[in-house]
């Protein structure tokens, strides 16, 4: 996140279960149809169903779907 932010992107973390409304200075979002709709780049540790509907905006290194 620090090397994204760095760059002057803004960072914004879908967190569901985080009651606080920043993480590290980066903006939390509680509800996941929000945070797609509002994202550019999705950066996630994997493709998941919830997720899969904007697939062009994700960005992962779990190519193969193995995690």
């Amino acid at each position: 996140m620090k090397r994204i932010k760095a760059k002057g992107i803004d960072v914004v973390v879908y967190e569901p279960e985080l009651k606080e409304q920043k993480f590290f200075n980066s903006r939390v979002v509680n509800d996941l149809e929000q945070f797609k709709r509002m994202s550019d780049v999705i950066v996630a540790n994997r493709v998941t169903a919830e997720i899969s509907n904007v697939r062009e905006k994700i960005f992962t290194r779990d190519l193969f779907g193995s995690d």
